[in-house]
């Protein structure tokens, strides 16, 4: 309740009264918001271990147990493998963390915008909860699009690839390190509409300027793309270009509908 209070202002149209803050009470704010944070990623954190083996069974391992069980001609099964003493429970422990962070990821993002209110107007603060809800739900899409896309895709190409002498038995924490990767990936490179409505809010970014440099964002994109992905996978760097190019002609259009709602609330003070 304190923080919805904090981050949510007056309803009305002036800004409330505020104490200005010194350097130590931003430090203080701050130690706060991260222990709330952390507090949220250990307790999802917890709740991924409850359920790893669900997860690991029915979750991660399903890409590459579909590949095997629907090889087309030419392709190779993928064997995994644990190479370390005490791998697997390192993995399950990696997972864990990992599935922890992206059920808190609500909260985290929360937690940082509500450390960033007090900089903000009142008629700014109105859109943090939008913007969690939105951001949440843009992040959450990216790593469906690289669960059910990318990754089938991928482990395809790498099936096929290569000569049949040579078996494809990978590292089973290489294999994890992938899969989570790309799905994290492709959910921060999802938030690009959010970050265009938000800076277009702002008025920091403007659709002229995004259609100016849009040559330039393509080759951008491209690199991101490639640095992104891990290894040299042409497939998933291919697989994740493209719905940023998407991306990118979709922030343009939420940049020129931010833009109109700003004149319009400008014209009507």
């Amino acid at each position: 309740m304190a923080d919805e209070k904090e981050i949510s202002g007056a309803d009305t149209n002036e800004a409330p009264e505020e104490k200005e803050m010194t350097f130590l009470d931003h430090l203080e704010e701050l130690r706060w918001r991260i222990v709330k944070t952390l507090i949220g990623v250990v307790i999802s954190t917890i709740v991924c271990w409850i359920f790893i083996d669900w997860i690991m069974d029915h979750a991660l391992l399903l890409p590459v147990k579909n590949l095997n069980a629907n090889l087309q001609p030419g392709q190779q099964p993928i064997h995994l493998q644990n190479l370390k003493p005490f791998g697997q429970l390192f993995l399950y422990m990696q997972v864990a963390f990992a599935g922890g962070i992206i059920i808190s990821f609500p909260i985290i993002l929360f937690q940082i915008w509500a450390f960033i209110a007090p900089g903000l107007m009142a008629k700014e603060r109105r859109y943090i909860k939008s913007i969690v809800f939105f951001s949440t739900f843009c992040f959450l899409s990216g790593i469906a699009f690289a669960y059910f896309v990318m990754l089938p895709s991928a482990l395809s190409f790498f099936a096929g690839f290569g000569s049949a002498e040579i078996a494809n038995n990978i590292a089973v924490n290489e294999y994890m390190n992938f899969i989570i990767s790309v799905m994290l990936a492709a959910g921060v490179v999802f938030e690009l509409p959010m970050v265009s409505w938000f800076l277009s809010q702002l008025g920091i970014l403007t659709p002229a300027f995004m259609r100016h440099y849009r040559r330039h964002a393509i080759v951008v994109i491209f690199v991101l793309a490639a640095l992104l992905t891990p290894g040299t996978d042409p497939v998933s760097q291919v697989l994740l270009a493209i719905p940023l190019l998407v991306l990118y002609e979709l922030s343009i259009g939420i940049s020129i509908l931010a833009w109109r709602g700003k004149r319009k609330r400008e014209q009507s003070t």
